[in-house]
């Protein structure tokens, strides 16, 4: 069986968030045998500027990276958190990055599933749906799969670790899901 490349996105920059947590013990513990899984830092991610994307050689490093990093990816799960009934900045201007060159996007076509983790026992749901909106614009291609939000999140976590039994098992088959639908 191939190797699935998945990329994880984490939509918060805290050293301490409970999203990377997250992310990491998928990509250290619940993944299939035959996926692995990235996490790039998007803290050198600057504000998008349309100016600084004008030409390949004037885009900022990182973002080409990240591109590339996108485009190389069979699937790409996206972690963030809710902010004032939103996605983080943080996972928005990571999209706004790679939805461009308009209608050229490394996203466009790409499987995504998305997760939100939130302190607040709604666990972010408010910002899947502000989500799933700007991955549909860039025409990603959204996993079917129920709403993976994980509330009370705090409770949830231990010693670096999503420790809560039903959260990794609902985690580990939206998995499962994404590498299908990369599979196709």
């Amino acid at each position: 069986m191939q190797t699935v490349h998945l990329l994880g996105l984490c939509g918060s920059l805290r050293k301490a968030s409970s999203n990377d947590v997250v992310l990491r013990t998928v990509a250290e513990e619940l993944l299939p045998a035959h996926a692995v899984m990235e996490i790039p830092s998007l803290h050198d991610i600057p504000l998008y500027n349309e100016d600084l994307d004008l030409t390949e050689s004037s885009t900022p490093v990182s973002v080409s990276l990240l591109r590339q990093m996108v485009a190389n990816a069979d699937g790409v799960l996206i972690a963030s958190p809710e902010y004032n009934h939103g996605m983080s900045g943080v996972i928005k201007n990571t999209l706004d990055w790679l939805s461009r060159p308009h209608g050229n996007s490394v996203l466009k076509n790409k499987p995504v599933l998305v997760m939100t983790a939130s302190p607040a026992f709604t666990g972010g749901v408010r910002a899947q749906q502000q989500l799933n909106e700007t991955l549909w614009a860039v025409q990603a291609k959204l996993v079917r799969y129920p709403q993976i939000v994980v509330g009370a999140v705090a409770g949830k976590i231990k010693d670096g670790r999503l420790i809560d039994e039903p959260a990794r098992q609902f985690l580990a088959a939206g998995i499962v899901s994404l590498c299908d639908t990369v599979r196709g």
